[in-house]
């Protein structure tokens, strides 16, 4: 399964018949979205905006009869905007702090974070955020980093305790899931019931050596790892890629709540999660690692076009509610 590394024994793989419409679905993304993905990121600045303004334009298709709506959370001047599940102004006890991929340069789509985030909201019965976090080349890092923990500081606000918080997100999202927590630990805040980073990238230093970015480079439907190559210049800049918040693969897990991490087989991201569950593993956090067959990068976030996905957002709900106190 993972070439070049050892396959620990709580990485299981998971066992599922995808249907032949989400066959279809994934190679139409490889025709298709993939080669765009690669244009935009090679692309200048103005037609980087455009998409921007494109994919934060599509409104949510299913808020799960929850309220959903933009809004700033947080105290001045350290307050953070983004997409309100719930209400967050009177506490229901639970709350979901989800992180939107999107290489560090793409907005949230209210239609693909924010159904994923509002679903996990309906079946925990909680409240959620989806963090409008500001975008490279625009704002470097660690600006999207500062508004994550800003973000978590404003539900501790309002009234959240950090045991009734979960933390999830995918690809660049998942990323910074692993960054928040580092943040958390080094204020001396307390730590969330647990996070779930879905597919997230280890180390932004190097787009080769962890395995499957080379042998899983064909099998990708979604990633094209040397068009991404640009995001060096447009999010780090010239900032240590060695700093482990942003290469968790290099980040101390002690203290760490509980960890779900989620990939394909047929992603190049794939041995990334397989290595960091292993590290935090080692530092003695309790962690979950499963990996799916066939389906693309991130694909907790495409339910509405996979229907395979619904699974796996049954498996982060149970995964979450294991670590919650009961509602």
């Amino acid at each position: 399964m993972a070439e070049g590394l050892p396959t620990p024994e709580h990485v299981v793989l998971k066992t599922l018949q995808v249907g032949l419409r989400s066959r279809f679905i994934i190679l139409l993304l490889r025709l298709f979205l993939r080669p765009w993905l690669a244009r935009v990121m090679r692309g200048p600045i103005e037609r980087l905006c455009r998409v921007q303004l494109m994919i934060a334009s599509r409104p949510c298709g299913d808020t799960s009869g929850l309220a959903f709506r933009y809004r700033v959370i947080g105290r001045a001047p350290h307050a953070v905007p983004g997409w309100v599940a719930g209400d967050l102004l009177n506490p229901r006890g639970r709350a979901v702090l989800y992180i939107h991929g999107g290489a560090f340069v793409l907005p949230a789509s209210p239609d693909q974070h924010g159904r994923l985030m509002t679903r996990l909201c309906f079946d925990l019965d909680a409240d959620g955020f989806l963090v409008d976090y500001r975008l490279a080349p625009q704002n470097k890092f660690p600006a999207a980093l500062d508004d994550c923990e800003r973000a978590y500081r404003a539900l501790l606000e309002q009234g959240y305790a950090p045991r009734h918080i979960v933390v999830a997100g995918e690809s660049a999202g998942g990323t910074l899931v692993l960054g928040l927590l580092q943040r958390i630990r080094a204020a001396g805040l307390p730590m969330p019931a647990c996070a779930v980073p879905i597919s997230p990238a280890a180390d932004v230093g190097r787009i080769h050596g962890i395995p499957a970015r080379t042998s899983r480079q064909r099998h990708d439907p979604l990633l094209g790892l040397a068009a991404f190559a640009a995001l060096g210049d447009a999010y780090v800049g010239e900032h240590d890629t060695a700093d482990p918040l942003l290469s968790p693969l290099y980040a101390d897990f002690t203290g760490f709540p509980p960890l779900y991490f989620i990939a394909s087989n047929n992603e190049v991201l794939r041995d990334d999660s397989i290595l960091l569950a292993m590290r935090a593993r080692d530092a003695g956090v309790a962690v979950k690692v499963d990996i799916w067959p066939v389906l693309p990068h991130a694909f907790p976030v495409l339910e509405n076009w996979l229907v395979e996905a619904r699974a796996a957002r049954e498996d982060i709900v149970a995964f979450m509610r294991r670590y919650l106190p009961p509602a």
